[in-house]
């Protein structure tokens, strides 16, 4: 028996699928997005949380991928201005690598293709003079300083997930679609509450396929539908060290083997280094750094540093799949980072739009694509609006970040200057909503190490879907980095007493 019917039933529960239903939503459309994990557990909470254009795809080719990418910096740090920000980066020159002349005409490009407005330009740098240089070799003397943004991906993710929801989207965590079969015009979908073992089945109009490196395996519970190879797993790890460099500016340093590795300034006391490139044969929820990346990233990086990355200094690691679009290309580094849609189904049928490939910073614009293909299958509803839109709690300039922070220091005295920060950085205006009418730091409840407290804690269960302490140490917040064992268990603990459930 049927119990709801949608006009758009979306599949995944990262940057893609609640993306395009946030979109969907905000033109009028019933949505359902069903995810069995949490929110950004998969590729999505696991990149180098970088908006960028990818200077390097411009190597490949792949100059309208860059040119939309650089031209969605600014649209989404307008969006959001709480969780991304510009960071400008620093790439030293390598004799005997890409020679001069090519990584200057590369970021002439990389300037002028995406129209830039209020990130700054690139320039040369004197490593002898410029404060850059001081963490690094002395052979190194030459570098480019460039412009891109960097964004809390899991946080971009829930806000997404959280403005679809306040725009009508019914949003599913923990919940598995076990099968869809067309009916018609319409699909039938089997639904799972993972939590409650329930099930369900719902009926929609157009089933979207947003389940990232799970796309092929889950075109295969669709009746009647061969999965095929669709995409390309391609694995990228990434390990966080204690501090190498007081610098606020980013490094990008290029391999003998085409590959480029990021050194950026994480969670103020750590550095985050990564990506590796490399093809993926297994499950995607068994991916995790080996030891040879691992001896990879600290070498690379060694190369350029004054003081060697040494294995010690790890505090934290992680990988991570991308689902990319299968082009055939003979490597990992070389295969394509845009993404292809494909809808099909014929006349009478309930169509299907499965979603290859894509990266954070063009997850707006593909959700509008995805919109144009459900518009021509289903029939318009609104028109594009997410391009001047604000994110939940970003409802304020980009340039004003500073100023909105003294005022909330100013309104809640009680917090210090790191948590008044941290929460303006994860929630913006929304920290408000938490932070209530408390007027000393007991009235915010239980503190679980780190600053995180219990009113905190409620927040994320009752509005971002939390369930457990990965969703709120890894992926609301990286306060994983800092508590204790004891504090995990006390989280854990009030958890349970609470009964994790909120209505999201």
């Amino acid at each position: 028996m049927v119990s709801r019917t949608f006009d758009i039933l979306v599949i995944g529960g990262g940057i893609n699928g609640c993306g395009i239903a946030r979109d969907a939503a905000g033109r009028g459309y019933s949505v359902l997005l069903a995810e069995m994990d949490d929110l950004a557990s998969g590729t999505s909470s696991a990149s180098t949380k970088l908006i960028h254009g990818g200077l390097r795809y411009l190597e490949h080719y792949e100059f309208r991928l860059v040119r939309e990418a650089l031209t969605e910096r600014e649209i989404l740090w307008n969006m959001a201005p709480h969780v991304i920000w510009p960071l400008r980066f620093v790439l030293p020159h390598h004799a005997g690598l890409r020679p001069k002349w090519l990584l200057r005409m590369g970021l002439f490009l990389y300037d002028y293709i995406g129209g830039r407005k209020k990130l700054p330009p690139a320039k040369t740098l004197n490593l002898r003079r410029d404060p850059a240089g001081k963490p690094l070799r002395s052979s190194y003397t030459t570098a480019f300083e460039y412009s891109d943004c960097w964004a809390d991906d899991a946080r971009l993710v829930v806000l997404n997930a959280r403005d679809a929801a306040d725009k009508g989207a019914d949003i599913r965590v923990h919940t598995k679609v076990t099968s869809a079969r067309r009916n018609g015009d319409m699909w039938l979908v089997d639904l799972v509450d993972l939590d409650k073992g329930t099930s369900e089945t719902v009926s929609a109009r157009i089933l979207v396929n947003a389940a990232g490196p799970w796309v092929d395996k889950t075109l295969g519970t669709i009746a009647g539908h061969e999965s095929g190879h669709n995409v390309r797993l391609v694995k990228g790890s990434h390990i966080v060290v204690e501090r190498l460099f007081d610098d606020a500016r980013s490094y990008i340093f290029q391999n003998s083997d085409g590959r480029v590795i990021f050194a950026i300034p994480y969670e103020n006391q750590f550095t985050l280094i990564g990506t590796t490139d490399m093809d993926y044969d297994g499950d995607p929820s068994d991916v995790a750094i080996t030891s040879a990346e691992i001896g990879y990233l600290c070498t690379s990086v060694s190369e350029y540093f004054a003081q060697p990355v040494e294995r010690s200094k790890i505090v934290w690691a992680y990988a991570g799949v991308r689902p990319l679009y299968d082009d055939g290309a003979s490597s990992a580094q070389e295969a394509t980072r845009d993404y292809v849609l494909k809808r099909e189904g014929k006349d009478g049928e309930a169509p299907l739009l499965s979603i290859f490939g894509g990266k954070l910073t063009t997850f707006r614009r593909l959700a509008e694509e995805a919109l144009e293909d459900i518009a021509e299958a289903i029939g318009e509803m609104g028109a594009p609006w997410t391009a001047g839109s604000e994110l939940p709690g970003g409802d304020f300039l980009a340039e004003a970040f500073e100023a909105e922070l003294s005022q909330l220091k100013a309104d809640y005295p009680f917090l210090t200057p790191a948590h008044a920060r941290r929460l303006f950085h994860h929630y913006g205006t929304t920290a408000r909503d938490i932070l209530g009418n408390a007027t000393k730091l007991t009235d915010l409840g239980e503190n679980f190490g780190a600053d995180l407290t219990a009113r905190e804690v409620d927040y994320l269960v009752a509005y971002e879907w939390a369930r457990d302490s990965d969703d709120i140490l890894w992926r609301r917040t990286k306060l994983g980095l800092r508590v204790s064992k004891p504090d995990i268990k006390a989280l854990e603990a009030y958890l349970e007493r609470q009964g994790a459930r909120g209505d999201a």
